[in-house]
């Protein structure tokens, strides 16, 4: 089977927890049926928010540093558990000479296979991939609608900044279901986890529904672009 490459630490709880699905999702009966697993958890990484949306540092430095540090320590192919770091994936790949799963746009297609063309996103995601349009961009290929948080987009990053990156897991998740509400209302059918630490959220918590989760999608992808089972 492929090596899986993974450029992660943004954050560590998303690689932890796009490593652990991946495990969890092969099919195997003993170790030497599990698939080999390369990691560089690279908290070196400068925030990719504030480089999209401010003048923040550039992160493509680290990011491609990463990708070749795997490459030569054998990976095959290489994924990356950050949508927003997604919006730099084409430097990213000219810096190596291995594939590379493109999340966001595995995530689109499986958006379109599960609802269908006629669902309406409405997209949690960081400032800098709601102002990147990253993923309004993929879904308009496919003739998806999409909406976006208004007031309660603060929310939103409140959420992923001040309660996951920062652990504090029992403050709950009302402040990203404000934004759920209000999504709904604007008519949205679907609702996209377009940030890894929304990701971990649902695995944390558990909370169910028309939930999008991209690192779901990204870890059936690798599997199957490695040659294992998925189980």
């Amino acid at each position: 089977m492929k090596t899986i490459g993974i450029i992660g630490g943004m954050g560590p709880l998303a690689t932890v927890h796009l490593y652990e699905r991946i495990v969890l999702r092969t099919k195997a009966l003993r170790d030497q049926d599990h698939i080999r697993v390369l990691i560089d958890s690279n908290t070196n990484i400068p925030d990719r928010t504030k480089a999209i949306i401010s003048d923040g540092e550039d992160p493509t430095v680290e990011l491609i540093k990463s990708a070749k540090i795997l490459e030569s320590s054998g990976a095959d192919f290489l994924i990356m558990p950050c949508n927003t770091a997604h919006y730099f994936i084409n430097t990213i790949q000219e810096g190596v000479n291995i594939p590379f799963i493109n999340m966001v746009e595995e995530t689109v297609k499986y958006t379109a296979e599960k609802y269908g063309s006629d669902t309406v996103v409405g997209i949690l995601a960081t400032d800098g991939t709601i102002k990147s349009k990253i993923y309004e961009n993929y879904y308009a290929r496919l003739g998806i609608k999409t909406v976006i948080p208004g007031k309660s987009q603060a929310d939103v990053m409140k959420f992923i900044y001040d309660v996951i990156k920062k652990g504090n897991y029992n403050e709950g998740t009302a402040l990203m279901f404000n934004a759920v509400k209000e999504l709904k209302e604007m008519g949205a059918t679907s609702f996209l986890l377009g940030c890894t630490e929304l990701s971990s959220a649902q695995y944390l918590y558990k909370f169910e529904g028309n939930f999008i989760n991209p690192i779901e999608v990204l870890t059936e992808k690798s599997i199957e672009f490695a040659g294992g089972q998925l189980n």
